[in-house]
């Protein structure tokens, strides 16, 4: 089973491979770096015409993508830090979410913006951010986040296929993890279960990057409480798909998200469930700065033992 960055290496290369067309842009994604997390590594020696070094411009990489796109190309582009997706808010919201509908005729825009997010690495306050909901309700715009449990390649793939511009965001954590479902957990539908245990007592809708503090929290509910749940983890943040969820027969649902409160996924999506007739809850992190400090980051960030006393 390959790790969640070898798996992105791989589908970045089947992409390449397929389509002559898809150019690959960032900082420092060149070998012999292969960029910050190594997710590039040797795609620029396979594909020297197509995958780029940048300079250090948010804006502009993101600009350029937007005309290879507009002139008929697709583009893929590596931001080194989610923070710094910021720097090219305007290119991602008033050119490519826009450019989609004001043209007077449809146009397709296959852009995809991977941003890694996220804190527990001890990188500070500004490379430890996880900025998604300055990204949603954007007409136009696609919003994804990175799953253990999902393969990347055909998520990338569709991405690219559905005309629209997508910001991709991958929790840091997740890079040096192994793609799928570890034991003694197993998927049943659109959820992650204990095998062979009931699941309805809660289910946890959360992010990727959040997967495997969630499927602790899971098994500590279940060893000390007897409380038996599931864990919903969408690829697509936004438009999110509340289905999957309504179907799901548990008795209080717990949408749990790393960044700060205030107008944020989890409270659109526990907004989108008010109606179910089920108490729904979020469980944010802290309304603070991400520290350095391994213990201080801890404390502002989701963990865990948060999720478990959130519902037990």
């Amino acid at each position: 089973m390959s790790r969640v960055a070898e798996g992105l290496n791989l589908a970045l290369q089947a992409l390449l491979a397929e389509d002559p067309r898809l150019y690959l842009l960032g900082e420092d994604i060149t070998d012999p770096y292969g960029g910050a997390f190594k997710v590039t590594r040797g795609l620029s020696t396979r594909f020297p015409d197509r995958v780029l070094g940048t300079p250090i411009s948010e804006s502009a990489i993101v600009g350029v993508a937007n005309g290879l796109a507009l002139a008929g190309d697709k583009a893929i582009v590596e931001i080194m830090f989610a923070d710094f997706a910021l720097l090219a808010f305007d290119q991602i919201v008033n050119v490519a979410a826009k450019s989609t509908a004001m043209f007077g005729r449809p146009v397709p825009m296959p852009v995809v913006v991977r941003c890694p997010t996220g804190g527990n690495r001890g990188y500070g306050p500004t490379h430890s951010q996880s900025p998604q909901k300055h990204f949603l309700g954007v007409p136009g715009l696609d919003v994804f986040e990175l799953s253990p449990f999902t393969d990347p390649l055909p998520m990338l793939r569709g991405m690219l296929a559905s005309g629209r511009p997508a910001v991709l965001f991958e929790d840091k954590v997740l890079y040096g993890r192994h793609l799928g479902v570890p034991r003694p957990f197993t998927t049943a539908g659109d959820v992650v279960v204990v095998d062979g245990v009931p699941s309805d007592d809660y289910l946890i809708v959360a992010p990727g990057g959040l997967a495997h503090r969630a499927l602790a929290a899971m098994e500590a509910l279940l060893v000390r409480y007897e409380l038996c749940g599931a864990l919903h983890v969408p690829a697509r943040l936004y438009p999110w798909d509340p289905e999957p969820v309504r179907r799901h027969p548990a008795r209080q649902v717990l949408v749990v998200e790393d960044g700060p409160p205030g107008a944020s996924w989890a409270t659109e999506v526990a907004f989108q469930l008010r109606d179910g007739g089920r108490p729904v809850r979020v469980l944010h992190a802290a309304d603070t700065v991400v520290p350095s400090a391994a213990h201080l980051e801890r404390e502002v960030l989701v963990q865990a033992d948060s999720i478990v006393a959130a519902l037990a």
